[in-house]
């Protein structure tokens, strides 16, 4: 009996006491079963997890780079489209070396096109180069020029964007005929006043036809326009300015700057057709 209790003093020694490097043991909490023993227990490691999460989120950031690329590839092929302007004929407004975003959409007549709207087109002489002007006259509409102003229908046309010392000769009655004289379509829907006090002229020029229209720059002395070379046909109008993104200091949207104080007859669809009409 002697001998039983003393084995039992020294097991609880050596066995509990911190002093010989033993720990306590203590029974398991669900009796003898561990984590291990059952295959249905989840057992998640620190390590692990992060690295699943790390590899997960890349694949999420990878697949939602992807849509934007593909979302801002279909943005430029239909929706806008990124121009830059040369020459000086917009100026003030829009400068040489410019960058600008168009509206693609005017294309297809969404929206209609409106006086004032800075347009991109084809040039109506060689389709192989591009111009950016105004539209001034819509069709349907009568313009005279005279004294540095512009009359439609006989009402002179506000523009605070244009600035006068860029405006002194463009509509002059004396301006001198551009060489090689201008064709047919500019020499019909337009005139020169022949009385620069009243701006009228003594046989009104025909109205602008439908699905044309009578465009200028901003930079009246230094701009070659319908003036010149005649109006623009609307299946050759591709964008509206829309955005300036460049230079990053003068960024901003590209806006009609202005409300006319003549109501706006508006562009005809270009979805309409008219059998009576006739191109010029």
């Amino acid at each position: 009996m002697l001998f039983i209790l003393t084995l039992g003093i020294l097991d609880s020694v050596f066995c509990y006491s911190p002093m010989f490097g033993f720990k306590k043991r203590r029974a398991p909490l669900f009796g003898s079963i561990s984590a291990e023993d059952d295959k249905d227990i989840e057992v998640h490691k620190p390590r692990d997890i992060a690295r699943h999460s790390f590899w997960a989120e890349a694949r999420l950031l990878a697949r939602d780079l992807l849509f934007a690329l593909m979302f801002a590839a279909l943005l430029v092929v239909f929706v806008v489209q990124p121009v830059k302007v040369e020459g000086t004929s917009m100026e003030p407004n829009l400068h040489n070396g410019e960058r600008i975003f168009v509206n693609k959409l005017i294309y297809y007549g969404l929206p209609k096109l409106q006086r004032g709207d800075i347009i991109v087109f084809w040039y109506p002489d060689n389709p192989s180069k591009s111009y950016i002007k105004r539209i001034i006259g819509l069709p349907g509409e009568t313009v005279v020029l005279c004294n540095s102003h512009v009359f439609i229908n006989g009402t002179e046309l506000d523009e605070p964007y244009i600035d006068p010392k860029r405006n002194v000769n463009f509509s002059n009655p004396n301006y001198p005929t551009p060489t090689p004289p201008p064709p047919i379509l500019g020499q019909a829907f337009f005139k020169y006043c022949d009385n620069a006090q009243s701006g009228a002229t003594n046989v009104p020029p025909p109205p602008v036809p439908n699905h044309y229209y009578f465009v200028m720059g901003d930079n009246r002395d230094a701009s070659s326009d319908s003036r010149s070379w005649g109006l623009v046909p609307e299946k050759y109008i591709y964008g509206k300015a829309l955005f300036r993104y460049w230079p990053l200091g003068r960024m901003s949207i590209i806006s009609r700057e202005t409300k006319y104080n003549i109501p706006s007859q508006g562009g005809t669809n270009r979805n309409e057709s008219d059998d009576s009409d006739e191109e010029p």
